[in-house]
């Protein structure tokens, strides 16, 4: 006779994890089933071809990681996790000798923004000082907030576009530039509304927590997730691919850390047709290509404070950055696009031999493109970095294809879980005061489909959770 279950959690993302642990904690027999052989969604770390070099093959960077109040209410250390900082938090070549560069000290970053100095401190400051109030704002479910004021202050400055907020609001063009990095993580066009919310909050996490990264690779905190989830008691299956519906384990409560249309291939034809239409609506955002580096030196940037970063967005100035977010939205291909670099090498030396170093680097594609960027993203990183060419000793790629094979939440290579407009954001996956809950008895969403959406921080998992808890449990 097979065991039942309280929980029951399918995927091991971040978000998979932080339901199973959220379930396990409240005493409930609660098991974690992985269509692949080991947990982690998008944080895996893997050795190249080239032996004694480490890469992650998605997730590199982790602002929200060290930010979300679920991670540090864990004591994750406790269990092997260890954030490593770099110097300057995110740095941003305007041109090959300079460079916006973001430290936790906002007097210091905002000195680099001439006239607009004061006024970006005046913005900024006040969503640093009460950086635990901002991120339960950002962070929770849709609901009254706790701390409404503060809430309208983000929401009236966030809702403008990016556009609006480094050009109207700021006039400074460094600071634009900067900006224009931030506001591009929303993988959307910068005349599009909301966008200057991406800008504040990565500005806000860079001066308030941190971009930090995992010693060891993103693994590690998937590790660490997972032990202690096992610790509460809970149990992982791993090659455990569901199909349907059906064939789950007896069980009170499911949790689905899919996108809808893997949600739908699960459960499709238990749905009602007009919820089932909804989803079907679900709007997927641009793909990435990617490509890892093994290098025999370190990225060597002109600009000393590139060097002491382990974020670098790399694309030049506003125009140049929102020219080619614009393009990759119209289904074209820039020739110069807004490439994310991550160096951790120079800050952990646990990834490659010693005196060798690793770069990680991605760029915006339309979804589903099958191009290879490789050539246009060492061009841009060439165009900072003169000498880069020659210190590649090894490349590999991954374009929308390989991710999507890799992780099929990842529908046409978009590795946010579907599109981060506005009107996504505020009704994703569909429309509901209870966004988690499905038609299906029993079962909800947890993925990055949910709110608050993507980024590595578990929060929809512990969103959607809770509220299974309360109606099944409580």
């Amino acid at each position: 006779m097979s065991e039942k279950y309280d929980v029951l959690v399918i995927g091991s993302g971040p978000n998979g994890l932080a339901a199973a642990i959220t379930c396990a904690k409240k005493g409930l027999s609660t098991l974690l089933m992985e269509a692949r052989s080991r947990i982690g969604g998008g944080l895996h770390t893997e050795e190249m071809e080239l032996s004694g070099f480490f890469y992650d093959t998605c997730s590199a960077i982790h602002p929200l990681g060290v930010a979300s109040q679920f991670f540090t209410e864990l004591n994750l250390s406790d269990l092997g996790l260890e954030w490593v900082y770099s110097p300057v938090e995110v740095a941003h070549p305007i041109d090959q000798k300079n460079a916006v560069l973001f430290t936790r000290d906002i007097v210091e970053t905002a000195k680099q923004f001439s006239s607009d100095a004061n006024r970006y401190v005046e913005l900024i400051q006040p969503f640093v000082k009460r950086w635990d109030e901002l991120r339960e704002i950002v962070l929770k479910p849709p609901s009254i907030p706790g701390s409404p004021f503060l809430a309208a202050q983000f929401g009236l400055q966030g809702i403008r576009s990016a556009e609006h907020l480094a050009k109207s609001y700021f006039h400074d063009p460094v600071l634009a530039s900067g900006l224009a990095g931030l506001a591009a993580h929303s993988v959307l066009p910068f005349d599009a509304m909301g966008t200057a919310a991406f800008a504040l909050l990565f500005a806000t996490t860079a001066h308030g927590a941190g971009w930090p990264f995992p010693r060891g690779g993103a693994e590690s905190l998937a590790q660490a997730l997972g032990k202690y989830f096992l610790k509460l008691g809970g149990k992982i299956e791993t090659n455990r691919k569901v199909n349907t519906i059906e064939e789950l384990p007896d069980h009170r409560v499911a949790l689905f850390d899919l996108t809808p249309k893997e949600f739908l291939r699960v459960a499709g034809d238990r749905l009602p047709s007009s919820y089932r239409e909804r989803l079907e609506k679900y709007e997927y955002g641009s793909g990435v290509f990617k490509v890892d580096f093994a290098l025999s030196e370190a990225v060597p940037f002109l600009s000393e404070g590139c060097r002491h970063a382990a974020t670098v967005h790399i694309g030049g100035t506003f125009d140049e950055i929102a020219r080619s977010e614009k393009e990759v939205s119209e289904g074209t291909h820039p020739e110069k696009p807004f490439v994310l670099l991550a160096q951790h090498t120079p800050f952990d030396h646990s990834r490659a031999p010693a005196g060798k170093h690793t770069a990680w680097a991605y760029c915006h594609v339309p979804n589903g493109s099958k191009k290879d960027m490789s050539r246009e993203i060492v061009q841009q990183i060439e165009r900072f970095a003169p000498g880069f060419r020659d210190t590649i000793l090894h490349q590999q790629s991954m374009n929308c294809e390989a991710f999507e094979r890799l992780n099929p939440n990842y529908v046409g290579g978009d590795i946010n879980g579907g599109s981060l407009k506005f009107s996504q954001i505020v009704g994703r996956p569909v429309w509901s005061l209870n966004p988690y809950k499905t038609p299906i008895d029993g079962v909800y969403l947890c993925s990055a489909a949910t709110p608050p959406g993507s980024g590595v921080h578990g929060m929809c998992g512990k969103n959607a959770a809770e509220r299974a808890i309360k109606a099944y449990f409580d």
